[in-house]
């Protein structure tokens, strides 16, 4: 499923949503700090309109730098009667003149026109926004919010591959989240080279293929590794990736996700499916982080977060030696936290 988008208030009569489900209106607001899914949602809905019509014109606004005149010139009939596409960026930047000038053309929107508002953050345009949102000229608002947790990259992920009609594993959506867990947009770009240079369906050894190198997807690998108790594995896996240039910080990050994980889980009962929700996890994450955790034990958990934490400070300067952390941290996982370095 696509990430959700933000529950509607009170004051909010259209609809809200998910980028993937963009659609035509006369009015769309598109709103939201994630630019990577407000691109995906301008770039849907412009090929939607050029499918059902390929004369459309596309025509661009800056609502910070407004021309007074413009959206009126530009929403104005064509002497053919094509329909027309008018995306406004900077709305949050918006003059006072747009401002104007796109409050009165809501109460006239021009026939065959599809006005598209991009707004990030902030209140500058709240009024315009207000309109909108009550119903003014049949818009519709597409929600495009920070995805700080997982199981939103995961919906972001498998998103991308049902628009494109592409079928991919479970195990190759973790691995492409796991290598690409900082960036949206090295993760989107990802995704369009899988479905670009692939024809057959895509799974983990695919995605090794392309992203092996990925340090993230390396420092996943060597905290699998140590987690499944495998610390001779673990440790030559950390030297490989130390060797080709990984840095301790995000090894550390991909333990502690792991660990995070284990705990959110540790002896909570439910399904994958109702935990998912409640933990900001896909009910993959939940089974994986259930099987990982369940040769652990409570207080060995918690010596091994306890590690976690203080080889977090040390591979941050507070240590002279990172690596030598690193191993030791390794050491007590490996040991599911059951013996002392």
């Amino acid at each position: 499923m696509p990430a959700r988008p933000a529950a509607r208030s009170a004051k909010t009569a259209i609809p809200q949503l998910s980028w993937d489900a963009v659609r035509p209106a006369p009015v769309v607001l598109i709103s939201g700090p994630e630019n990577v899914l407000a691109d995906r949602a301008l770039r849907l809905l412009r090929d939607v309109l050029r499918a059902e019509d390929p004369s459309l014109e596309v025509s661009d606004i800056d609502a910070g730098t407004y021309a007074p005149g413009e959206l009126l010139t530009l929403a104005s009939p064509s002497l053919f009667g094509e329909p027309r596409l008018i995306r406004v960026a900077n709305v949050e930047k918006c003059s006072d003149a747009f401002l104007d000038e796109a409050l009165a053309y809501l109460a006239a929107p021009a026939d065959e026109t599809y006005l598209v508002l991009r707004h990030a953050s902030g209140t500058r345009g709240k009024k315009l926004l207000d309109t909108i949102r009550g119903g003014s000229a049949g818009g519709i608002e597409v929600v495009c919010a920070a995805l700080k947790r997982d199981s939103d990259r995961v919906d972001f992920v498998t998103a991308e591959f049902r628009t494109a009609k592409r079928k991919i594993s479970s195990g190759a959506i973790r691995a492409l989240v796991g290598a690409f867990t900082d960036d949206l947009g090295e993760l989107a770009a990802a995704c369009q080279q899988l479905i670009s240079d692939t024809s057959d369906d895509i799974d983990e050894k695919t995605v090794a293929k392309y992203y092996g190198g990925r340090v993230e997807t390396t420092a996943f690998a060597v905290a699998d590794a140590a987690i499944d108790g495998r610390h001779g594995e673990a440790l030559r896996l950390l030297r490989h990736a130390l060797a080709s240039g990984a840095d301790p910080v995000p090894m550390v990050a991909a333990f502690a996700m792991k660990l995070r994980s284990m705990a959110r889980v540790s002896g909570v009962r439910g399904s994958s499916g109702e935990l998912a929700g409640k933990l900001g996890m896909a009910p993959w994450q939940v089974d994986r982080a259930r099987r990982d955790v369940s040769a652990w034990s409570d207080e060995g958990l918690g010596r091994a977060i306890r590690m976690l934490a203080e080889t977090d400070a040390q591979v941050k300067g507070g240590g002279r030696d990172p690596v030598y952390s690193l191993e030791r941290m390794i050491a007590v996982v490996a040991a599911r936290g059951e013996s002392r370095v």
